[in-house]
Order: structure tokens, then sequence, then C-alpha cells
């Protein structure tokens, strides 16, 4: 049995529970919090219910639930609504108790649907995919997105728990296993060089037998980074380096629609951006560049583009990105393997160098 972990902040602090299994542990707790009087409703997403319908049964059944569509086009404004309806049809007060079971999307939503109802709620974070269970369910970051770009609503608002049960992961598509693990790289690459040493020795598998160990050590390199700065204040690194990756990744998906990546592997790509951008600005190797796009490919993450993108588009893109600062952005940058710093004042011309190398037009 892997040992919990207790993300520690100022003014509140929540466990994160591994079990290989969750349905009982839910159960559990699901009773006692009714014996205090705060009793519970579900949310979760269709493509969940029905891929886990046996576990949904075993551990909620007899509660309020609400399965809304599946895939990034949940986090809206639209699908929000819903959830703040289902939550007020069902008369749930300040001492209800929002359970959300999936994937970063649910997990984004259903924060946010909780710090938005009656002024906050409390919830519970079930990760039923790698990359929830490694980084989006830690954290207290919550949101939606608009058409001008990603989590540009949103919260920082953190669940009461986190149950994290690497069952799930038996049965999750090749694919989305995979989208996790880019997480995973980037954990490695921004802070542990150790990790990244393992994830280049062998690619991780449902399989792997330090599986649930690797997923803690993320769990709490995130919660040390969260505790120091909570929301991401902090002028120089701090929770922005959680970001390695994404304001590429983030201009991917904004481009094509969120259709044709998934979360993951648009912060594949932008793992490579990122590593082609370090070796630019002086910090990194040709080789070191290199190793990073291998490890990328052998998780079977995509390192390039997989098709021509407007340049201007995805520069577009960017410009509307969260880490934008007194109008320029602010990039997370390899100094070396293992360890991550962010900096601004970057070329355009060096960003779109990168972006060409990718196979941007």
């Amino acid at each position: 049995m892997i040992q919990g972990l207790t993300v520690e902040l100022a003014q509140k602090s929540y466990p994160i529970h591994f079990l290989q299994t969750a349905a009982d542990a839910i159960r559990l707790t699901m009773e006692e919090y009714a014996k205090e009087g705060s009793p519970s409703v579900l949310l979760t997403d269709v493509g969940v219910a029905r891929a886990q319908a046996a576990f949904l049964t075993k551990a909620f059944s007899g509660i309020p639930q609400l399965s809304v569509i599946t895939g990034e086009k949940a986090k809206s404004l639209e699908v929000f609504g819903q959830v703040q309806d289902f939550l007020a049809n069902n008369r749930v007060t300040r001492q209800g108790l929002l359970w959300v079971v999936g994937g970063g999307v649910p997990g984004d939503l259903g924060g946010f649907s909780a710090a938005s109802y009656l002024r906050g709620i409390d919830y519970m974070q079930v990760p039923t995919t790698l990359l929830a269970m490694v980084d989006s369910s830690v954290g207290g970051k919550t949101g939606l997105n608009l058409a001008a770009g990603k989590n540009l609503v949103g919260a920082f608002h953190h669940p009461r728990a986190v149950f994290i049960a690497t069952d799930f992961l038996q049965t999750l598509p090749p694919r989305e296993f995979a989208a996790g693990s880019a997480e995973i790289i980037k954990y490695g690459l921004l802070g542990d060089a150790a990790l990244f040493a393992r994830l280049e020795q062998a690619a991780l598998t449902p399989r792997s037998a330090d599986l649930s160990a690797v997923i803690r050590r993320c769990c709490e390199m995130k919660a040390e980074i969260v505790r120091a700065d909570e929301r991401e204040l902090a002028k120089e690194g701090g929770r922005a380096l959680l970001n390695l990756g994404h304001t590429f990744g983030h201009a991917v998906e904004q481009v094509t629609g969120f259709q044709s990546y998934l979360h993951g592997e648009a912060v594949g790509v932008g793992l490579a951006a990122a590593a082609r951008l370090s070796q630019k600005l002086g910090y990194l190797t040709s080789a070191e560049v290199q190793r990073i796009e291998q490890t990328i490919l052998a998780h079977a993450l995509p390192a390039r583009l997989r098709e021509p993108l407007s340049l201007a588009a995805l520069m577009e893109s960017m410009q509307h990105d969260k880490k934008v600062r007194s109008g320029k952005l602010r990039f997370v940058v390899l100094k070396r393997l293992g360890e991550a710093a962010t900096q601004s004042e970057i070329d355009s011309s060096v960003v779109e160098a990168v972006w060409r190398e990718l196979g941007a037009t």
C-alpha cells in the first residue's frame, strides 16, 4: 500500500489517498459525512458513467447523479449552467458535498461548479485517468474554457480530499494513458532528473510495477510547489513551473478546436517545443533535446504537430494565455534536465522558429 499525502496550505490542508480500489473507502466516507449533515451528490460524464458503471453503482448508489457530455467541450458556460441547475434542483445546501468522478475535464468543471454554487461548497476528487491522478486533481485549480482561450474562467478551490485508485488505469484506453504520461514526463523535466531517467529507461504502462510510486511522486512534487505558491503569485518560478510545455500545448488545443489532440498529446508537443526553446536560449544541448523527444515518442505521444497549423494562429492564441504579464508571454524553460525556470522577454522570432521546426506554416 502506498502511503498517503497531505497537501498543506496556509488556510486549508487535505489528504490524498492512494488505493488499489476506491469504492469501499468512498462509501464509508460518504456515510461519515452524511452523519455530520453533509449529504452527497455525484458529477461525472457519460463516458465514465458507461465505462465505470459497476464502480459507480457500488460507490454512489442512492444519491443524485449527473452525467455531462464527454470531452473538452464540457468545460463550457452552458454545461456549467447544467451543473448549477442540478445542484439547485436537488436542494444542495452549503453543507452538501459534490463528488467529482472522471478525468481532468469533469474535475475542472466540478471544482468550479463547487466554488461557484452558494459561493462555495465542498467537493471530492476521484480521478479516473492518469493525467488527472498526477496533475489536475491536486492543487485546487478549476476552470472553464472560452472561445478566446483555455481555462480563462475559473477559481482556486481545493477539494476536501482526493481518492486515487490505480485499478481505474487497467481499463483506461491506451491513448488516454499515454496522455497522462505527458504530465509525468513534465514533472521529471522540471524537478526530478532521476524520475526523467527512469522514464527514459522504459515507458510507463498500466502494468509497470512502480506505477503507484511514480504517481505518488508526481503528487508529492505538485503538493510542494502548490504549498509554496498556492495562487501562482510568485514573480518568478513557483507554481508557474507546472506550466512547462503548456503555453505551447494550449495553443495547439485552441487552434485545433479541442478536437484533434487530447490535452496530454498537446502537452507532448509543448514539451518538445519547450526543449527546443531552451536549446535556442543556450540552456540545453541538441543531444538533450533529442533525449527529451525520444522519451516523449516512447510514451506514444507526438513530439511535433501531426499536421501543419497556421503559425499566425498559434502565435495569436499564445497571446491569450493566462501567463501573459504586462502584455508579454512568460515561458517555462529548462535550465537543465530536472531544473526549470520562468523567463520573459523572449523574442517572438525565436518562438516562431520553434513552431516552424515542429511543423507550423
